[in-house]
């Protein structure tokens, strides 16, 4: 696995790597999956164990691949503070409050607030990195936040019944946005796989001590043959490649763009929430999603044509 520069990340309009486009469809597809797997997994174990057993699983995981393809797992010195900086945001934040959130609303809903995200990342690049709010990006916001609208508008009722569940989940979205930009924000000399690892184990050390004062041993019971498949595929899929495959694209993309595109996780989670789950779909799902495709093409599009081969 090779990194992408350390200076990281294409203006729109310039001609942007194919492999970033393929990295999205894998991140669309396996992390939206992901929403039904973790609820199911969360209805079994406690948020502060699943989320210990996930990241510590995750970084291991990630590191050892970096370590076969031949990376350093050293980090520079001066890349340290920064890094423990992203892994609060990145990692702490995200995971304890979309642990909570999912654990309180249905997980169709909690994905939905949960990406927002891009919202907040657009204007935190704006504020940060100076990355101009587009014409483009402004559209494929409008459209992506119209297809939250679409799909959250008739749930404002439940959502406010519990409350706690919709403010987790926010709070999850503002963190996760932030680490976004931060990631950008910092000039990284070390690969993918190892900011990812180092993040994930950075983030489990105020986790696992709280799983263990707060949950206790999870008992042996708990583990049934489901639950472990649903922890397997939260592990190799989203916790290790889609870390690995989300620092590239921040790397590839600018961080505004990079956000935008993960527009189209909240549909896959929806959908695959219907179909694992078998929460309910109507009419609202269907004109959501053609919103995000909307979304989608408005921002990516044009950069995909010009990375296209040229025969």
């Amino acid at each position: 696995m090779t990194a992408a520069p350390p200076t990281g990340g294409k203006r729109l309009g310039e001609e942007l790597p194919a492999t970033g486009f393929l990295l999205l469809a894998g991140l669309t597809l396996f992390w939206g999956a992901n929403w039904p797997a973790m609820k199911f997994a969360l209805d079994a174990l406690p948020v502060w164990t699943f989320r210990s057993l996930c990241l510590v699983g995750g970084g291991l995981g990630l590191l050892l691949l970096a370590r076969l393809g031949g990376r350093s797992l050293r980090v520079p010195e001066r890349e340290r503070a920064p890094l423990a900086l992203v892994a609060l945001f990145n990692v702490v934040g995200w995971h304890l409050c979309s642990g909570y959130g999912v654990s309180l609303l249905p997980a169709s809903r909690a994905v939905i607030v949960a990406f927002t995200m891009p919202l907040w990342a657009a204007l935190f690049s704006r504020a940060i990195l100076g990355e101009p709010l587009t014409r483009a990006k402004l559209a494929g916001l409008a459209l992506g936040l119209a297809a939250l609208a679409v799909l959250i508008g008739p749930d404002l009722k439940a959502l406010g019944r519990v409350p706690l569940g919709a403010v987790m989940m926010l709070g999850a979205a503002l963190s996760w946005a932030a680490g976004t930009v931060l990631i950008k924000r910092f000039t990284w000399t070390i690969g993918s796989a190892t900011l990812a690892g180092w993040q994930l184990l950075l983030g489990a050390l105020p986790l696992v001590p709280g799983a263990l004062l707060i949950d206790g041993l999870p008992e042996a019971a708990s583990f049934t043959t489901p639950v472990l498949l649903a922890i397997a595929y939260v592990l190799l899929l989203p916790m290790i490649f889609c870390q690995w495959a989300y620092i590239q694209l921040v790397r590839i993309f600018p961080a505004g763009v990079a956000a935008i595109g993960t527009l189209a996780i909240p549909a896959v989670g929806v959908f695959s929430s219907a179909l694992i789950l078998g929460e309910a779909l109507g009419l609202r799902e269907f004109l959501a999603l053609g919103l995000v495709c909307a979304a989608l093409s408005v921002v990516l599009l044009p950069s995909a044509f010009k990375a296209a081969p040229r025969g």
